[in-house]
């Protein structure tokens, strides 16, 4: 059961669900001028894996079909980015049944809009 105050914000993709764990199988965190995010993604080979980028949003996908128990596990999640990211120097790696996309942040686009004034 979610807690009143997710409750409401359930669906919306406020940057601050970025840096939460999703149902413990992902982690992102920001680390040196780019976004890393680990995928848990065990007993799927590498070629059944997909990432993409398109429009600030990283989609991961995995398929993996087991024919001597007649079973397929699928895996699928958006993560949307709340800085620009520099598409050509997305890297992704897949060791010991993690998924590593590195993406580096373009430091100069990272603020963005009208600073507003504080009156005290």
């Amino acid at each position: 059961m979610p807690t009143p105050a997710s409750s409401w914000t359930q669906g919306f993709d406020f940057p601050s669900r970025l840096f939460e764990s999703g149902g413990n199988d992902y982690e992102l965190y920001e680390e040196d001028d780019e976004f890393v995010l680990t995928v848990e993604l065990p007993g799927f080979d590498p070629a059944e894996i997909t990432a993409s980028w398109d429009g600030g949003v990283l989609n991961i996908a995995a398929e993996h079909e087991d024919e001597e128990r007649g079973t397929r596990r699928t895996y699928h999640r958006r993560f949307r980015f709340p800085r620009t990211v520099d598409e050509d120097g997305i890297e992704a790696s897949y060791q010991n049944g993690i998924l590593t996309v590195r993406l580096p942040a373009v430091v100069d686009a990272a603020v963005t809009g009208t600073e507003i004034e504080i009156e005290s």
